[in-house]
């Protein structure tokens, strides 16, 4: 157990890092869903493609790491639901970080689009072309994401409201250089 009150450096980047990602990831799904096909659409596919297949690296980086350098302990003044909360909600996101780009991966490959990372680094494909199971593949990632959208509201409500209304460290041991708040 970390005895440290912050998390490591290397868990804070990482942790901010891949919420960019993850954020843009979803606006340029979202953005890109009713579009019609154009070179634009195109360009952003393959865009959201690369940065889910780099979340997904990031992700297992992340998750080594924290196997390393585990987490500050929560307060002992949290009420046990709040710990449990926390705790099943970290599992879902760690859960969401790998099955979204992952079923992504697979979609484009049922679908008979080839991830070629950062268009240089062609990857093999999760699964054999087959329609049907591109299409299901798709609601797969779709709500998945949708899954992770609710969560990510969630996560970041908790800790507005540790940092906010219960004025404790919880959200402050993330922050870069962020003080306790008084």
């Amino acid at each position: 157990m970390n005895t440290s009150p912050r998390y490591h450096g290397l868990s804070i980047a990482l942790h901010w890092l891949m919420a960019l990602l993850i954020i843009g990831a979803i606006g340029v799904g979202l953005s890109m869903g009713e579009m019609s096909l154009s070179p634009l659409k195109i360009k952003l596919i393959n865009w959201h493609k690369w940065v889910g297949i780099t979340v997904l690296g990031l992700a297992a980086v992340r998750l080594l790491w924290r196997m390393y350098a585990r987490p500050p302990a929560l307060p002992a003044t949290l009420p046990a639901w709040q710990t449990g909360a926390a705790h099943a909600m970290h599992l879902l996101l760690y859960v969401l970080m790998f099955a979204i780009p992952l079923s992504g991966w697979a979609m484009s490959a049922a679908k008979g689009f080839p991830v070629v990372y950062l268009g240089l680094f062609p990857l093999p494909d999760l699964v054999a072309p087959d329609e049907a199971l591109g299409d299901t593949l798709a609601d797969v990632h779709s709500a998945l994401s949708y899954g992770l959208i609710a969560l990510l509201v969630a996560h970041v409500a908790a800790a507005l409201k540790h940092h906010l209304i219960d004025r404790d460290d919880i959200l402050s041991r993330m922050l870069p250089a962020c003080r306790r708040p008084r």
